[in-house]
């Protein structure tokens, strides 16, 4: 347990930060499972629609560095692969 009032802060700050986080990070996969729902239906403009929707939620997340960069581009470049190949 922490005994300084500094390390009591962080304590609850990580608390309401972590809360913030895992909700970010919920609504990026919910994005990316409502894109990959559309791809798996065979609807093209329903895949490209939940695209144009999943594509700001996960650059949020990338700002909000809740998901790296790098990780967000390969999900959004094999996302953009499979509804082209549709």
């Amino acid at each position: 347990m922490a005994h300084h009032k500094s390390a009591k802060e962080r304590i609850r700050q990580t608390k309401r930060r972590t809360v913030v986080n895992r909700a970010r990070t919920s609504r990026v996969r919910t994005f990316i499972k409502q894109v990959e729902a559309a791809i798996s239906s065979g609807d093209k403009t329903a895949a490209q629609n939940a695209l144009k929707l999943a594509q700001p939620e996960i650059h949020r997340g990338v700002r909000a560095r809740v998901i790296h960069r790098n990780a967000a581009a390969r999900k959004l470049s094999r996302l953009n692969t499979r509804i082209k190949s549709l």
